[in-house]
């Protein structure tokens, strides 16, 4: 409450802010989703494609080579960064993932070399 010597104010004016933030978000969201249905087959198919070399480039560097399976991705081909690699010595096996994407195996076998495991569909 004002006093005597305090006049009233008048209330301040509400400021309506426009949400700016929610039509950024909304675009954003739009445009990836664009940009997956334009460009996913072509994405998923270089990942597979990525997973698959660097399984086998893998299991030749290890197990061939018999270099460690951390050097083996300096055989990589430029672009290949995403592509991660494991090894299950108990079965011979490198497999290579790209995450979210896509995943191969190669085995190795004596007589054979290494030997990309069939693909299900």
């Amino acid at each position: 409450m004002a006093t005597a010597n305090q006049p009233l104010s008048p209330a301040a004016p509400s400021i309506r802010r426009r949400p700016f933030g929610r039509w950024l978000l909304a675009l954003a969201a739009l445009l990836t989703g664009a940009l997956v249905v334009l460009f996913g087959g072509d994405i998923r198919g270089k990942a597979r494609a990525g997973a698959a070399f660097g399984a086998r480039m893998g299991c030749s560097c290890h197990y061939l080579a018999g270099r460690p399976l951390g050097e083996c991705r300096a055989d990589f081909e430029p672009g290949m960064r995403l592509v991660l690699l494991s090894d299950d010595a108990e079965s011979r096996t490198v497999t290579a993932r790209v995450p979210f994407l896509a995943r191969d195996s190669a085995t190795f076998r004596p007589g054979e070399g290494c030997v990309l495991q069939p693909w299900t569909d």
